[in-house]
């Protein structure tokens, strides 16, 4: 007589294969819905730093040089204009840098945005950026009427 033990029977499941799946899933659609909330976020950011750095790029424009005015012609005080475009960025609450070369003013503006969604899977801030340069036109010539 033979004798006849427990047999074990293997069964073979894929709840563990489709648990992975649904996570996998669900930080793929976490990952989408944040760049669709967080990137446009980030998009209404960087417009914003667009126009802060235009407005800014301006502000140092109009900074003429008296001296030069005295002589007859417009030119840009580069000090000045650095510093009302620097100024002009402190009080948008993003500061930024400004430079003059060959009379034009260009300013740059970057600052991190926070993120709501992306913070779930490590992106806990995007960075945004805008150069706007701007040069004062000499609106009146001598001798117009």
């Amino acid at each position: 007589m033979a004798a006849f033990g427990k047999t074990h029977v293997h069964r073979r499941t894929d709840e563990g294969v489709v648990a992975a799946f649904v996570l996998l899933l669900l930080v793929a659609l976490f990952s989408l819905l944040g760049l669709v909330v967080d990137g446009g976020t980030a998009l209404g950011a960087h417009q914003a730093a667009e126009v802060e750095a235009e407005q800014a790029a301006r502000a140092g424009a109009g900074a003429i040089s008296v001296d030069a005015l005295r002589s007859g012609y417009v030119e840009i005080d580069p000090a000045a204009a650095i510093a009302a475009a620097e100024q002009f960025t402190d009080i948008a609450g993003h500061p930024g840098t400004a430079v003059v070369s060959g009379g034009v003013v260009t300013v740059h503006v970057g600052y991190d945005v926070p993120t709501d969604i992306l913070g779930i899977v490590g992106v806990d801030q995007l960075r945004v950026s805008a150069v706007a340069s701007a040069v004062d036109v000499n609106g009146v010539s001598r001798g117009a009427q």
